[in-house]
């Protein structure tokens, strides 16, 4: 267990807040926890609002400045640890092992990918980011210029991603695309997460799946996306009924399964980024880094395709 060092979360209001007091703007912003613990950290004197401690009475418009100065606390127990697959001037592309946050969220802030990378390069920022439950490659920018150009990179579809991952049942075909679109569902503890979505807010999203090899356990399926929505796999393989196996959160359609009150960091399924390729930010020319799997996710694509 590791008690990290607190943290001081800022934030805003904006123009679509509905005028309320501040008990009720957090307890209905910030639904990760219970109007009760939130009344109790108003009354310890954790929020303020503006340059004073906020009382829960006080009302919040738009424009006003809310911080909450949370106090240390213990964060749960991960593999901290992991291993650096290429490394240059401008360019660090990691190995994150499952359970690892890449970035601080969820409990999680010091105990992450971040910090630990940031141990060896207090100037690296990641380019991208796997869910906890993902082990694989994260690729991170040392540099402006490095940053600047894979970020625009990923913009022009110019940089490759496949996963390797488990799944349930067996696939009628042994390569098929998945191009539902993404957005805001409902969730019982969070108010929203991502999940398969044709309203208005849902963004195109494209997931290539090839079939490794098949058993009556499951499938082993190798992914190329070609978007990054947030979850995009686990959504896309649930939504044709697919889903990843053990996934506690994604069910039939794409969305949060109805029994469940699992968060979308909650682990339990096996997904592993294996390759990447990209455009050197430097000299331009390909650049490919390769992770390998745990042994539960091996096989040969090409064995399976004859």
């Amino acid at each position: 267990m590791h008690l990290n060092h607190g943290y001081r979360y800022q934030e805003r209001v904006g123009a679509s807040a509905t005028p309320r007091t501040l008990l009720g703007y957090l307890a209905q912003t910030h639904r990760h926890s219970s109007r009760q613990e939130w009344a109790q950290r108003i009354r310890r004197g954790e929020v303020a609002l503006g340059e004073r401690v906020g009382q829960a009475e006080d009302r919040v418009c738009e424009g006003d400045e809310i911080t909450w100065h949370r106090p240390p606390w213990v964060e749960p127990s991960v593999p901290r640890s992991c291993a650096i697959l290429h490394r240059d001037t401008d360019v660090l592309v990691v190995a994150k092992p499952r359970g690892l946050p890449t970035v601080p969220a969820g409990g999680f802030l010091e105990n992450t990918l971040l910090a630990l990378v940031r141990e060896i390069d207090p100037d690296a920022t990641p380019l991208h980011r796997l869910g906890r439950g993902t082990s694989g490659i994260v690729v991170f920018g040392r540099t402006r210029r490095a940053r600047s150009s894979l970020s625009r990179a990923w913009r022009n579809g110019n940089v490759q991603r496949f996963y390797r991952g488990l799944v349930e049942g067996v696939p009628g075909k042994s390569g098929f695309t998945v191009e539902t679109p993404i957005g805001p569902v409902p969730h019982p503890v969070l108010g929203t997460v991502h999940g398969a979505s044709n309203e208005p807010l849902a963004r195109a999203a494209r997931t290539d799946v090839r079939v490794i090899r098949t058993s009556s356990a499951g499938s082993l399926v190798e992914v190329e996306i070609k978007t990054g929505r947030p979850d995009q796999i686990r959504i896309h393989l649930a939504s044709v009924n697919h889903r990843l196996l053990g996934d506690p959160l994604y069910g039939p359609g794409g969305t949060p399964r109805s029994d469940s009150r699992a968060l979308p960091g909650e682990g339990g399924y096996w997904l592993h980024a294996e390759r990447i390729s990209f455009p050197h930010p430097l000299s331009g020319d390909e650049t490919v880094v390769e992770c390998e799997p745990p042994p539960c996710l091996r096989g040969s694509v090409e064995r399976a395709r004859t």
